[in-house]
């Protein structure tokens, strides 16, 4: 029988800052996975170094549920993002080993494929109306079926969304940056370029818009209401997500679709809204729900209640989670959407992918496991940098909701 015979902590900086997990077993074989938080990846670099190494050498890597069971329930502290983002690391790496050992890929270990390919979305933005109708039109010739669009606020220094540059990157300074933000404003501006950009580009495909937290419930219902005429694929985060009964009072004003949870880390995190259908769309991730072993027990909840996926996908996910997203995505009956942002040369160089775009697409591998592979000579010359995502601030100086 096999065990697992190493278990390395692999922490770099390529474009992003990563946590990585690498399980090799006495057979040979390895499997990689991400155990990236962002903001807080020492925090979990540390739980994996510290309490969880020690517990796996020697376990039989086949044994993936189990192994699930042991790190969850022998903690006796349970959930929470630093906890459940180690645990899918270990549980996406054995998934990656389980492949490479059959000889398949993830998704046939899974049940095979249920569709073709794995439609994205991406992001386009802008610092005024015409800029973002401009970059619409680049991702629609790029051939995206679906695009989030944001806009900056004018008169506002700092809005969520909008790319600087080539590559939109939040988490870009050594300490948070403090932007402004004026919850009026956008109400007044964001139903306008939104409808200024099915005029402009009509309806042919989707048109997905994120409100980043940042509404309370009332306010939500009444975008969610302004908007119906342009017919969002959803609206993202419309409010915070601790008061799940809030989403009843959007329900209840608007139609436009509800996507929720790239920042909750359990199927009992987003139970409520799923089994009271507060939501269409679930956000959980692979990295910071558990791994794929309890993503696809949320997945299968939510379908019983008709809702559907559509997992977060930011660059702070490394090519290991959009792989094993992929993979899932491939599998599952009730898949919506994934999130896909391309990674930046830098890490692609430490990572290579194990997907590729196509038709608006996302294809995996067919090699055995998720496809990705770890360059360590490329990652060292990336060391940790410290980096942390903005702060909003209201207009009167108060934090608010990022």
């Amino acid at each position: 029988m096999s065990t697992i015979e190493r278990a390395e902590v692999l922490v770099a900086s390529p474009g992003r800052n990563f946590v990585t997990l690498r399980l090799t077993i006495s057979d040979g074989v390895t499997g990689l996975g991400d155990a990236t938080l962002n903001g807080r990846e020492l925090a979990v670099a540390s739980y994996l170094r510290d309490h969880v190494v020690p517990l796996l050498t020697g376990r039989d890597p086949a044994r993936i549920e189990d192994t699930w069971q042991y790190l969850y329930r022998g903690a006796y502290w349970r959930r929470g993002p630093v906890t459940m983002t180690a645990i899918a690391a270990v549980d996406t790496a054995l998934w990656d080993i389980k492949g490479k050992v059959a000889g398949l890929p993830v998704y046939q270990l899974l049940g095979g494929r249920s569709r073709d390919g794995v439609l994205v979305y991406s992001h386009a933005s802008g610092t005024d109306v015409p800029s973002l109708l401009d970059d619409v039109a680049r991702f629609r010739d790029e051939g995206y079926r679906a695009i989030r669009a944001q806009a900056a606020v004018p008169e506002i220094g700092g809005s969520y969304g909008v790319r600087r540059g080539a590559v939109y990157e939040p988490a870009a300074t050594s300490l948070p940056d403090e932007q402004p933000w004026s919850t009026e404003a956008y109400l007044d501006f964001a139903p306008t370029y939104l409808e200024a950009v099915r005029e402009t580009h009509g309806f042919g495909f989707h048109l997905l818009h994120d409100v980043h937290h940042r509404l309370t419930p009332i306010e939500a219902a009444r975008f969610g209401k302004r908007v119906e005429d342009c017919r969002l694929f959803w609206m993202e985060d419309p409010t915070p997500a601790e008061n799940q009964e809030a989403f009843r009072l959007i329900r209840q004003h608007t139609t436009t679709p509800v996507a929720v949870g790239e920042n909750l880390s359990s199927i009992w995190d987003v139970q409520h809204l799923i089994t009271e259908q507060l939501i269409d769309y679930v956000r959980t991730t692979v990295v910071h729900a558990g791994g794929i072993t309890h993503l696809r027990r949320i997945f299968d909840l939510a379908a019983l209640y008709q809702v559907r996926t559509g997992s977060h996908g930011a660059t702070d996910l490394s090519p290991i989670t959009l792989a094993a997203a992929v993979h899932l995505d491939l599998a599952v009956p009730n898949f919506g959407i994934q999130e896909y942002m391309p990674h930046v040369p830098e890490t692609m160089e430490v990572f290579r992918s194990g997907v590729s775009f196509a038709d608006g697409m996302l294809h995996p591998s067919e090699e055995p496991g998720l496809g990705v592979d770890y360059d360590d000579e490329a990652a060292a010359r990336f060391p940790y940098e410290p980096r942390y995502l903005p702060v909003a601030r209201r207009l009167d100086g108060s934090v608010h909701d990022w």
